[in-house]
């Protein structure tokens, strides 16, 4: 065993190396909470029918400094994605800016930035992953942030089941899972039929931006956004578009383009609704 495991409760080691009081966190019985008041681990359940999903969850450490920021912080700027009723944008963020939504933000520092370059537009970031959401709270808590609200679970069953129509003014959704084995391809988020529920949520006008590293996803991307009757790309000549300046350059995207990675953004604008 580790000697993170071995160690006494009050005196474990967290990542940084600072000694981290886990009292009831480490020592919660089966079904109580990780973070007391902060993200349930399933927030949806077994209230919706199991299908095939775009994601999966992964266990890593979460720091000293994020679990406090998901113990204090949840409660005011945190949402769980619980499918359970319909969600109130201008209450939730205290205005009613546009609302932009993200779909997994990873470690949040990209999210923060661009919450920071432009204050008067509300960013509802979903992910499932922990140690990501307590930093996004922790990165918008220290910059003073009140334009971000991290969403935890299925962003299928937010759009689908919590948002009304045409809530959205624009989606994100920046280096998803490529799930580059073909037999996986069904997994990934950018589909049809998504789009056809993301249409419903957005207004006319809204842009959907993607961005990808993996060649074959962002050509796949292309083809289900360009025949996608109620989207069309805002490039005129067609194809992928010069990243934008407001979507900031991310470790992530760095350690690709390294290694020698195309990375690949798409911007598509929401057409007008269809008269019947």
């Amino acid at each position: 065993m580790s000697d993170f495991v071995n160690a006494p409760a009050a005196e474990r080691p967290a990542i940084d190396g600072s000694s981290v009081p886990l009292s009831a966190r480490t020592s919660r019985s089966k079904g109580e909470p990780r973070f007391p008041g902060g993200p349930q681990a399933d927030p949806a359940g077994s209230h919706f029918e199991r299908r095939i999903r775009s994601f999966q969850p992964r266990r890593s450490r979460v720091t000293t400094g994020q679990a406090d920021a998901l113990e204090r912080l949840w409660p005011r700027w945190g949402m769980d994605i619980d499918g359970q009723g319909l969600v109130d944008l201008p209450e939730l963020f205290g205005n009613t800016n546009p609302v932009v939504l993200e779909i997994g933000f990873g470690m949040g520092e990209a999210t923060a930035q661009m919450a920071a370059a432009a204050p008067d537009v509300n960013i509802l970031a979903v992910d499932v992953h922990t140690p990501g959401q307590g930093n996004l709270l922790n990165l918008a808590e220290q910059n003073g942030l009140s334009n971000v609200r991290v969403g935890n679970g299925d962003a299928i069953i937010l759009l689908r089941e919590m948002l009304t129509p045409d809530a959205l003014d624009g989606l994100r959704v920046y280096f998803p899972d490529p799930w580059p084995k073909k037999r996986h391809h069904k997994r990934r988020l950018i589909q049809p039929a998504f789009l056809s529920l993301a249409a419903t949520r957005l207004r006319p006008g809204a842009v959907v931006h993607c961005a990808t590293d993996w060649e074959p996803y962002a050509e796949q991307m292309l083809d289900v956004l360009s025949a996608h009757p109620d989207f069309e790309n805002t490039q005129a000549e067609g194809g992928f578009a010069a990243r934008p300046a407001f979507r900031p350059l991310t470790r992530f995207e760095g350690q690709g383009l390294d290694k020698g990675h195309v990375v690949n953004d798409l911007l598509f604008r929401r057409v007008p609704h269809r008269q019947p």
